[in-house]
């Protein structure tokens, strides 16, 4: 009789990759998780219970067909695993990395439910496609039919690679359009190279440029070409901008030297690891060395500043918070991972000013407490009368998230729809605009987001330009 290959939950335990140890891992940017062995993804991919209703599928932005992949991982088939992941995933090793595996898929594992600890999906799933890598399984798009129509798309973030995979795949000429002289938005510029290592990502655009994508860099629409002159190149638009746009702080003193936004901060530090010159850090300007650095938010953001200081030798490294750590909007594992390198946070804090002349010296700190639920059903945080403190600081880092860009005003096209939020709006089936042959998905779309959301925007976005695209055929064809 065969050996049961799942369901080993209740004899296996949950086992993650090992971590390096903080001591090590705080001098470099390389990925602190280390790769599971065969053996060990096929043991812990053997957990998995195979449910006749699978939450973590339900709970994927994508709905990856998780059990499947785990199932074939178990019985030592990672090809057929490979091709299933990516199936409905154009970027599965990059979400093995970065998703909050936490909050979508392992979160909701059934398994987790009843006691036994999660199975570790993402994990398994960065190890399929880093496999299929090194085999030479990820193969570049080879159209069966080339296609004459063109489209172009506007930001080479998650939700425009998408898009752009799956359109090439369909024999449609692609041309991608960024601002910035590397493709992969903040895949490349805004997340460190400890949690997604940028080789990673500049192997996915070869792969994409190879596929007969074509990259058109450091172009900014509005100004290098405008978006009227790109509708009629090509025969239709998808906007794939995200958001970019740093929420503010005011208050006594925010004008002061050293208060930055993170943005500009990870943006800085990530060209320096890819050999850049950056006149930003060798003036100290975006530099923590030696610094007491303080970071103003709790989003996956503010993880990443806190630990990039770390990185950059800070004297210290603080993270304010206005509600306290069960109600932060980061990943909780980053926030463990920041802790063990040495980070500490501040709860129940919001800055209220800051100190200093000139150059910032410190952030003037209003204690709260959690009040009664707001909209969302989150507690408000409320601030304690004559609590206020002063936290000493070098450099401040505002991480309070991003707003859209004003794009009607700087493209010159106010016929484009914004929502009172600022962002494109967009069906959110077929990702339409109200303007025709133009499509919008990702952040710009539906605010600062998850990099799996933009991916599944992006491939639906692309059956929709598809369809347009069929459509106007069969209409000219009459």
């Amino acid at each position: 009789m065969a050996q049961q290959k799942m369901l080993k939950f209740v004899n296996v335990e949950r086992d993650m990759p090992q971590k390096r140890v903080p001591d090590l891992r705080k001098k470099d940017y390389d990925e602190i998780y280390q790769e599971f062995a065969a053996v060990k993804a096929e043991e812990q991919a053997s957990r998995c219970s195979q449910c006749g209703v699978p939450f973590c599928q339900t709970h994927c932005p994508l709905h990856n067909n998780i059990p499947d992949w785990l199932r074939l991982t178990a019985e030592g088939r990672l090809e057929e695993a490979y091709e299933i992941s990516q199936a409905t995933n154009t970027f599965p090793e990059i979400c093995g990395r970065i998703c909050p595996q936490d909050r979508l898929c392992e979160g909701n594992c059934v398994i987790e439910q009843s006691g036994h600890g999660t199975v570790t999906i993402g994990s398994v799933e960065k190890y399929i496609t880093d496999t299929a890598w090194e085999k030479g399984w990820v193969k570049a798009a080879k159209p069966f039919a080339e296609r004459d129509e063109s489209v172009g798309i506007i930001g080479a973030g998650p939700a425009g690679l998408a898009a752009a995979d799956m359109l090439r795949r369909q024999g449609v000429q692609v041309t991608v359009y960024d601002r910035y002289d590397r493709a992969g938005g903040l895949l490349t510029y805004g997340i460190p190279g400890f949690k997604l290592e940028k080789d990673v990502v500049m192997r996915r655009n070869k792969l994409l440029s190879d596929g007969g994508v074509e990259f058109v860099l450091n172009t900014n629409i509005g100004v290098d070409i405008s978006f009227a002159d790109l509708r009629a190149k090509h025969d239709a638009i998808l906007i794939g901008t995200g958001v970019y746009k740093s929420r503010d702080l005011g208050g006594p003193g925010a004008g002061n030297n050293g208060i930055v936004k993170a943005i500009d901060y990870l943006t800085a530090s990530n060209r320096l690891n890819f050999g850049d010159t950056v006149p930003e850090i060798e003036s100290g300007e975006l530099s923590a060395t030696g610094k007491k650095v303080v970071v103003i938010g709790g989003g996956d953001t503010a993880m990443d500043c806190v630990r990039t200081a770390i990185r950059q030798g800070a004297i210290s490294v603080k993270c304010l918070y206005r509600r306290d750590q069960k109600n932060m909007p980061g990943s909780q594992r980053e926030t463990q991972n920041a802790i063990e390198e040495g980070v500490e946070f501040v709860w129940l804090s919001a800055p209220k000013g800051f100190t200093g002349e000139g150059d910032v010296s410190g952030v003037v700190v209003s204690k709260m407490r959690l009040g009664a639920p707001d909209a969302s059903g989150r507690q408000s945080p409320e601030e304690i009368p004559g609590a206020d403190y002063t936290e000493d600081a070098d450099l401040v880092i505002k991480a309070l998230g991003f707003s859209p860009e004003e794009l009607p005003t700087l493209w010159d096209t106010p016929e484009l729809e914004v929502t009172r939020w600022g962002t494109v709006k967009a069906d959110f089936q077929t990702h339409a605009t109200s303007m025709d042959g133009v499509f919008a998905a990702g952040d710009i779309v539906r605010g600062a987001s998850l990099v799996v959301w933009a991916i599944r925007d992006g491939r639906e976005a692309a059956d929709s330009i598809l369809d347009y695209l069929n459509n106007a055929s069969a209409v000219a064809a009459e």
